[in-house]
């Protein structure tokens, strides 16, 4: 049981990704970064190596713990931590691939019959905050609301380099936010001021809305499980630079 909210909030939240834009890094590049930030020491906020399933020979044996990313069937043999895959109609196909289970769902007409699908099947769900087409702040405080109620626990992924929203991107603090402080979702998310939020070794804050070390911990490991980035240093110095990371 942690006993700072700080790493209780940020602990392993990172899922890297540099493989994927906008990094895209090659190969050997992408293992370098990766070993570069599990050298690093915040690396405790560094999750798993999230990499294509076309690629995972690419990996051989260098003991991280990875996600594939479906772009193909699992390959035969693949040992993997988490699967993420696209919603399609066979969701039972997905069912024993991985221990963990993503499902990229669209906010759309079809998000709440979508995620009760993933009721049914035990899976979690995924969304996407930024690239082509980027969620609003309502569209996004509603996918998180409908997780927390049918409590399925899901990752977000894309946009999410920087710590605050700020020129229509969504922040980091900003989801973190959202998901552990609920019906203030879309207030939080449209946040753009970084002094609104604290976060120290007794709770996390924000707007006069206090989380403590139990509460933030219950959140990561039920709701919001981690945060796909191609980047892992850069969203982590500017949690930094505010102050939120423990000396």
């Amino acid at each position: 049981m942690a006993t700072d909210a700080r790493r209780a909030l940020l602990r392993d939240l990172i899922d890297h990704a540099p493989t994927f834009p906008p990094a895209a890094l090659e190969a050997a590049a992408a293992l370098e970064e990766d070993r570069r930030a599990g050298a690093d020491e915040r690396s405790w906020i560094l999750a798993r190596l999230v990499w294509p399933a076309s690629r995972l020979g690419e990996l051989r044996s260098n003991g991280r713990a990875v996600s594939a990313v479906l772009d193909t069937g699992l390959p035969a043999g693949a040992s993997v931590e988490a699967v993420e895959a696209r919603h399609h109609d066979d969701l039972a196909a997905l069912v024993g691939l991985a221990s963990e289970i993503y499902v990229e769902i669209p906010i759309d007409d079809a998000l709440e019959q979508q995620l009760d699908g993933l009721v049914e099947l035990g899976l979690s769900a995924k969304v996407r905050c930024g690239g082509t087409n980027v969620p609003s702040a309502a569209d996004l405080a509603r996918f998180i609301r409908a997780c927390r109620e049918r409590e399925v626990a899901f990752k977000a992924t894309a946009g999410l380099h920087h710590a605050i929203r700020s020129n229509g991107e969504h922040g980091l603090l900003n989801v973190l936010a959202a998901t552990v402080f609920a019906g203030a979702e879309d207030d939080a998310l449209a946040e753009p001021d970084a002094a609104a939020f604290d976060l120290d070794d007794s709770g996390f804050r924000w707007r006069g809305r206090s989380a403590s070390v139990e509460e933030v911990a219950r959140v990561r490991a039920g709701l919001l499980r981690s945060i796909g980035s191609c980047s892992f240093f850069e969203p982590v110095e500017e949690l930094e630079a505010l102050g939120m990371l423990p000396p």
